[in-house]
Parts: C-alpha cells; sequence; structure tokens
C-alpha cells in the first residue's frame, strides 16, 4: 500500500500542487512544524549550558520533533482506513502526503530566478536570495543562474526524491517523519554558534536519511539526461563518479555532479555565506559561465527526472499489486 500511496502522492502533487486556497486558509504543514521546531529551539537551546548538554537537549528536541510529527500522521493513516473503504482510504492518505512534496513550488521559485533575470541582475538576486543560503549581493549573472540551478539539483533530492521515497517504505507517518527532520536542519542544522552543538544531532539524521534519495535523484537525473535532446547521460555519469564525493555535503554532491554532467556545466565551488567564504569542490568540468538559458534546461530535465519517478512508481506498485 506504501507504494502505491507513494505513486499517488507524487501524482496528485505534480499535477495540483498545494493550492493557495488552501494555503491561505491553514497554511502549510512545514510551517506548523517550523514553528514547533521554534518553540523547541527557544526553550530547550540555552546559551549557559555547556556544549555536552546542549547537544543532548538537541538529540531530545530531535526525539519530539519526530515523534510530534510521525505519531499523529500514524494515527491519522489507520483511523482513514478503518473508518473508509481501502481505495478511498488510500486516495484521501495521499492527498494529504502529497502536501509534504514540493515539485509543483520548486519549479515555480527556479523558474522566478529566470525570470527575474530576464528582467535584471538585481531582480535575478532578489528571486534566488529566497531558495539559497548564500549572500545574493556577490553573484554576478553566472552565479544567479548557478545557484538557481544547484538548489533545483539539491531539492530534488531533499523535496522530492526523499520525501517520496520515505513515503513509498513507510506511508504517512515515514514522509511526516522525513519533513520534521529535513526541516529542522535547515531551520538549526547549521555551524553557527547558537545551533553548532544543538543542531547537530538534527544536521547528521538528516544527512543519514537523504543518503539513499540523494543517489537515486542522481540516477534519475542521468536517466532523464538520455531522454533529453542536448544533454548527456553518460557525461552526467562520469561526473557523479568523479565529483559527487569531493562535495562538502555527503548528499547534495549527488543530484549537483548529474545536473552538471549531463548540461556541460560546472556548479559548486566555493561560494560565499554571509561574510564567510565556503570552500568546495566544483561539480563538473563544463562552462561556470551558465545562463537563463541553462535554468530553462535544467528546468526541462527535472520536469523529465521527476515523471520518470513518478512512471517507475506506478510500474512497481502495479507489479506488487499483481502479484
Amino acid at each position: 500500500m506504501t507504494l502505491l500511496l507513494a505513486a499517488l502522492a507524487l501524482t496528485i502533487e505534480a499535477i495540483i500542487g498545494y493550492p493557495d486556497t488552501i494555503f491561505r486558509t491553514i497554511r502549510h504543514p512545514v510551517m506548523w512544524v517550523g514553528a514547533l521546531i521554534d518553540s523547541l529551539d527557544r526553550g530547550m537551546n540555552r546559551s549557559a549550558a555547556s556544549p555536552r548538554a546542549r547537544r543532548l537537549r538537541g538529540v531530545v528536541a530531535l526525539v519530539v520533533l519526530i515523534g510530534a510529527a510521525a505519531v499523529p500522521a500514524l494515527a491519522v493513516q489507520e483511523g482513514v482506513l478503518a473508518v473508509l473503504p481501502r481505495p478511498a482510504g488510500v486516495v484521501l492518505i495521499a492527498l494529504l502526503a502529497s502536501a509534504l512534496l514540493a515539485s509543483v513550488s520548486l519549479t515555480a521559485h527556479v523558474r522566478a530566478v529566470a525570470e527575474g533575470l530576464d528582467v535584471g541582475l538585481a531582480e535575478g538576486r532578489a528571486a534566488v536570495s529566497l531558495i539559497v543560503g548564500r549572500d545574493p549581493d556577490r553573484l554576478d549573472r553566472a552565479g544567479v543562474a548557478r545557484a538557481a540551478i544547484e538548489s533545483l539539483a539539491e531539492n530534488f533530492s531533499d523535496g522530492v526524491v526523499a520525501p517520496a521515497l520515505w513515503c513509498a517504505l513507510l506511508g504517512l507517518p515515514g514522509i511526516a517523519a522525513y519533513k520534521a527532520v529535513n526541516t529542522a536542519d535547515s531551520m538549526i542544522g547549521h555551524l553557527t554558534p547558537r545551533h553548532a552543538m544543538f543542531g547537530w544531532a538534527a544536521a547528521r539524521f538528516d544527512d543519514v536519511i537523504n543518503l539513499p534519495a540523494s543517489r537515486l535523484a542522481a540516477g534519475w537525473i542521468i536517466l532523464a539526461a538520455a531522454l533529453q535532446p542536448g544533454a548527456s547521460a553518460r557525461a552526467a555519469l562520469a561526473t557523479v563518479r568523479r565529483d559527487a564525493g569531493k562535495h562538502r555535503s555527503p548528499n547534495a554532491g549527488w543530484p549537483e555532479a548529474a545536473m552538471a554532467g549531463a548540461l556541460g556545466l560546472r556548479l559548486a565551488g566555493p561560494r560565499v555565506y554571509g561574510a564567510a567564504l565556503v570552500e568546495d569542490a566544483w561539480m563538473g568540468d563544463g562552462r561556470a559561465e551558465a545562463t537563463v538559458a541553462d535554468i530553462r534546461r535544467a528546468l526541462r530535465l527535472y520536469h523529465r527526472a521527476a515523471w520518470l519517478q513518478i512512471g517507475v512508481a506506478w510500474l512497481l506498485a502495479a507489479v506488487i499489486v499483481a502479484g
């Protein structure tokens, strides 16, 4: 059932996204999770505590967060299946799970960067600042384009492939727990004085649960490159093999290297976050001078990869149901 649930959720979200009317009414589940994380951070992350104590409190906070996401999701899943006929129940649960996928919103945010750059550099910087943490004022046009493409590749893994995978494995509780951990990593999983210790557990656990999805995301991009004119699956695979492990993140390098190789680009490399220069390896050996046209090529590749994932999920679900 969980694989069928993931296939349905992916399809629903790809078609309708997260409707604005629902957002205006109840906001988004990730915002609810974010409010809980903020509350735990303010209540448990005491600056007067020792580093060891802050790390331990971060572990406790993560356990509380996962429980707060997974237990209600499990209750809803079991309650729906107990009340409704199984086909209707699965569809309703898939509709709920689709809210925790982000393929449509990711497309909108990355497309906005391309449209911003069509107008001017300032508009492109403003749009890319909504999806990356680096200092947009340090980015030229090529830097803005690269940042958008890198974000597209990484968030394909974190926002689409990983939640779908955990949904396929563990149902609604799996995707809810994954999204809670991933949101915690984005909020407190940073090497800042406040969060280096308290956010340690969230950051490390997020790395672990994203390991399979990042490799799978690279695989989808490589397969999509074989179907896209002007893209190279062979170069994408070669770049992943050579460069993915050089990235400072154990996961982000996989989809970024696949995207770079497929499109003949050079992504990642040294970047400025705040006032700090972060030295990172380059992914790919192509052009560093990315353009608006490259952003749109990356979006087309991403869409092919996303629909490949949906098609394979349905195929596997059909095989299991038939068996």
